[in-house]
């Protein structure tokens, strides 16, 4: 019988699943919506349900284990969900809940740091022994590997790369706090940013296109940024500026070898990922800053079923 490994990545709106075998190749993916009714209460119930419905999975004995990958702050050592704002949970045990489901090895870690996993197991971080890991999406997500393992802390919140204050007067962040980077290289902080520039710059490329659609996505951004509109040219210098803060003084703890820039933003170009790493190089320690490489990360959204696949086979020690 052939085994497989299942890596679940739980989203606030899709929950991903991938069969792979024990060297991290996807035998098979798919996606189920995420049932957010009574606060995520049936999402486990519907995720066991489409596993066993999978035509590679219709004999548990297959399934060496299951790896997780959720969103908020995660125990990993229990498995333990303090919060998923996203999805409702709070002082979830989402680990001892499946695994009393489906008598099966389950090992949970945060989203991001699955992502980070992934990429350095079967990615661009070609498995090196320190890696940091950004997501640029809706939110800004972090990952750290430090010393070859995933960076966790004392309670499940290291690498919130998006929650370093970057302008301690800047914009209110989720998290109760001013100023965090999340504030403003996200999508939401990017097109804020490009509003703002809007009412203060209301002629251009910027505001044509405003008049016309009624609103602006990042796309739109950094499109207008490519075609020459100064506004958007000054949102995108902002942001890599910002980022390249906040690298540099997390690269200052770990000392990485690559940097890693995933998520929707990855899609901007070449040229965004040169100024990330001009940025970088300004603001960094110059023995850092001359040996950190940047890259865009290769695994796009499969990053996370990989990485919860390589959870299962680090803790079953598989060769």
């Amino acid at each position: 019988m052939s085994k497989y490994i299942v890596g679940i990545d739980i989203g606030g709106t899709k929950v991903k699943f991938g069969v792979l075998s024990i060297e991290g190749e996807i035998l098979d993916k798919w996606e189920i919506d995420t049932d957010l009714n009574d606060n995520g209460a049936y999402i486990i119930e519907e995720v066991w349900s489409s596993i066993l419905h999978h035509r590679l999975l219709t004999d548990p004995g297959s399934i060496l284990g299951i790896g997780v990958g959720a969103p908020g702050f995660v125990d990993a050592q229990t498995g333990n969900v303090y919060e998923a704002v996203n999805i409702g949970w709070k002082d979830f045990e989402l680990g001892e809940i499946l695994r009393e489901k489906c008598k099966l090895p389950v090992y949970v870690e945060n989203d991001a740091n699955i992502a980070a996993l992934g990429e350095n197991w079967r990615g661009a971080g070609n498995q090196a022994n320190d890696l940091i890991v950004v997501t640029l999406g809706t939110g800004v997500g972090g990952g750290i590997i430090a010393n070859g393992e995933i960076l966790q802390g004392d309670n499940g919140t290291a690498g919130e790369i998006g929650h370093i204050v970057i302008d301690p007067q800047g914009y209110a962040c989720n998290c109760g706090r001013t100023g965090c980077l999340d504030t403003v290289a996200s999508a939401t902080g990017i097109v804020r940013q490009a509003l703002e520039e809007l009412a203060h710059h209301p002629t251009g490329k910027l505001a044509v296109l405003y008049a016309e659609q009624g609103s602006l996505s990042t796309k739109d951004v950094f499109k207008l940024a490519e075609e020459g509109d100064q506004s958007c040219i000054r949102v995108i210098a902002r942001i890599t500026d910002m980022l390249g803060i906040a690298l540099a003084n997390a690269a200052a703890i770990i000392n990485p070898s690559k940097i890693l820039i995933g998520g929707g933003l990855s899609q901007a170009g070449s040229w965004f990922l040169t100024d990330i790493r001009a940025a970088f190089i300004k603001h960094s320690l110059a023995r850092i800053g001359e040996i950190t490489q940047i890259e865009y990360a290769q695994l796009g959204n499969d990053a996370g079923i990989i990485g919860a696949a390589y959870l299962v086979r680090k803790h079953l020690a598989i060769e």
